[in-house]
């Protein structure tokens, strides 16, 4: 497709697989990190790819990062925001401010610094797009997870808000909700919890996948594919819109 695309947090994981497809389908892409280690993998495992190492809770570092992104891509057409940290879990009156503090600077604070200095270059596109990587904690109260999810809610407000300010620039803006996506995170938090509750990994698993209409992990080149497709002109009339990827699930656990 030609797309000039910029994908946070794109070294591993989800966005590893994001990044992944946007370059099979003949996009220019350009990731920034905050691995340097996993940076310089990527650039061996996919050709072409540009790279920045960056810290998206620093404003000035991911004011730099954009725009050294957007001239090395000559242009850009499609944001991906997918850099975020968990934080931590623990009932509310327990958590530390500065570990709140960090979510909010990463999750939120990070999205906005990134989205703010992309809007001018997304202008200039043809079809600008931006994906917002949310999560099924940005639909459900999360216990012991209240940093984490209300910053999830917040990156869908911010969506909503985004679609309606730039669609007379004909600039989309979407946000993705994963569920439980299937990989080594899952399974150590899985693992964990038997741990914790004297139970066996399946048990955990089983409980995992109790509140889903449809019984597994999502796996994360599904998410991709999702993400490639709302950037495409497939979906050039869908925007401002929250799309869960989670099997149907009734509730965040």
């Amino acid at each position: 497709m030609n797309q000039k695309v910029v994908v946070t947090a794109g070294a591993a994981g989800i966005g590893l697989e994001i990044v992944k497809a946007f370059a099979a389908t003949g996009a220019t892409v350009f990731v920034c990190d905050i691995n340097e280690t996993a940076l310089e993998e990527l650039k061996q495992n996919v050709p072409g790819v540009l790279t920045k190492v960056c810290d998206i809770s620093n404003r000035s570092d991911v004011e730099s990062m954009v725009t050294f992104g957007a001239e090395a891509l000559g242009g850009l057409d499609v944001l991906v925001n997918n850099a975020g940290i968990a934080g931590p879990t623990a009932p509310v009156e327990e958590i530390n401010p500065q570990d709140w503090e960090k979510v909010m600077q990463v999750d939120i604070n990070g999205t906005f610094y990134v989205t703010r200095a992309a809007i001018p270059f997304l202008k200039k596109s043809a079809a600008g797009v931006i994906l917002n990587m949310s999560s099924l904690a940005g639909r459900f109260g999360y216990e012991n997870r209240s940093p984490y999810s209300t910053a999830k809610w917040g990156i869908i407000g911010f969506t909503k808000t985004l679609s309606i300010e730039l669609g007379k620039y004909g600039v989309r803006a979407n946000a993705i909700l994963p569920g439980a996506v299937a990989g080594p995170r899952i399974d150590h938090v899985l693992q964990s919890r038997a741990e914790a509750n004297g139970t066996t990994l399946e048990e955990e698993k089983d409980k995992a996948m109790a509140i889903q209409s449809l019984k597994g992990f999502v796996d994360p080149k599904n998410i991709a594919a999702l993400v490639v497709f709302l950037a495409s002109d497939s979906a050039k009339m869908i925007s401002g819109q929250i799309l869960p990827i989670d099997g149907d699930a009734q509730a965040a656990s």
